[in-house]
């Protein structure tokens, strides 16, 4: 991937454009959440939970709130006995989806690239 170059004075959160975007969508568990949120539609906390596996209740709880924060997710609370509570992708999260294909599909295509290529490294006796 090459752009233009990079300007040597500009602040260092501007050094690389798409570095805010990495911060917001690429978190531990971020990307997960949002992925299944595509992926399954609206979720009630406990379909998530169960679908992204080893997440803690207080870290997905945390990271719900982010993105609803950010726009990326829509909370919606249902005033019953008991409180029922859904989460899904917000239309602004809709337009990750085609970056979530991309890659996906480079994950496909090159995984197997990087494992070979790691594996020639380590078998050189190289440093890890």
């Amino acid at each position: 991937m090459r752009g233009g170059p990079v300007n040597a004075t500009a602040a260092p959160d501007q050094a690389c454009p798409i570095a805010p975007v990495v911060d917001i969508v690429f978190s531990r568990w971020t990307t997960p959440i949002l992925w299944t949120l595509n992926e399954y539609g609206r979720q009630r906390f406990v379909e998530l939970e169960r679908r992204i596996g080893t997440i803690t209740p207080k870290v997905l709880t945390q990271r719900l709130r982010q993105l609803e924060r950010d726009g990326l997710v829509v909370r919606t609370y249902h005033p019953e006995v008991p409180p029922r509570v859904e989460y899904e992708i917000s239309e602004l999260g809709l337009s990750l989806a085609p970056l979530f294909a991309s890659l996906a599909e480079w994950s496909s295509s090159n995984l197997g690239k990087v494992e070979r290529a790691r594996a020639a490294y380590d078998d050189t006796g190289r440093p890890r």
